[in-house]
């Protein structure tokens, strides 16, 4: 089952198109037509394509973590990479652009305990990701930091663990610190295509 193709998230499948967490993994791993969906209590949702500025800036996280983090235990993965929630009655599967993880994880294609996790929005994806998204990553007991991005202009979003998921903004000219990882950030290199 394939719902409609559109921008960013589609509308779910109707209910009685119900699909368990089990079906949504053995049908969306390893995909051979490449396109991903997200899973929601049993609806799935289409991902469209992202921009040149979306990549850059997710690239700019991953590579600046992948440096930092080397010969360290945590690993570092890109949008191919789900994360699994699963709370009592409530289980989803989403697709970060950007996560890291120093738990040792042994599911195959998502991990359940990202320390950090980095989001890139988009007009169609910034509400999602700033209210249903922000709520499910807090039930994520190893989750520290969550992070969403502009990708047109120099703009981080940090909400953070240790003050209660309140927001942080950081512009152009500022550095960032991600306190999880221990990775101090400026926010001018991070958008440096731009500037």
């Amino acid at each position: 089952m394939k719902p409609n193709s559109g921008d960013a998230y589609m509308g779910a499948l109707p209910k009685s198109a119900y699909i368990s967490p089990e079906e949504y993994l053995l049908g969306e791993n390893d995909r051979a037509d490449g396109e991903k969906y997200e899973y929601v209590n049993g609806q799935i949702y289409a991902m469209a394509g992202a921009s040149r500025g979306h990549n850059r800036v997710a690239g700019n996280f991953f590579l600046a973590l992948s440096l930092h983090l080397k010969g360290s235990s945590c690993e570092v993965f890109q949008s191919d990479m789900k994360v699994g929630i699963e709370t009592i009655g409530d289980t989803r599967y989403y697709y970060p652009d950007v996560q890291v993880t120093c738990e040792e994880e042994t599911a195959t294609y998502y991990n359940t305990s990202p320390c950090l996790i980095v989001e890139v929005l988009s007009d169609a994806t910034a509400r999602k990701d700033r209210t249903e998204k922000l709520a499910a990553y807090r039930l994520i007991p190893a989750l520290q930091e969550y992070v969403l991005c502009s990708q047109e202009v120099p703009y981080v979003e940090i909400y953070r663990r240790r003050s209660e998921w309140g927001k942080e903004i950081y512009t152009e000219g500022q550095k960032l610190t991600l306190e999880s990882v221990g990775l101090e950030m400026d926010v001018n290199e991070l958008y440096g295509f731009l500037l």
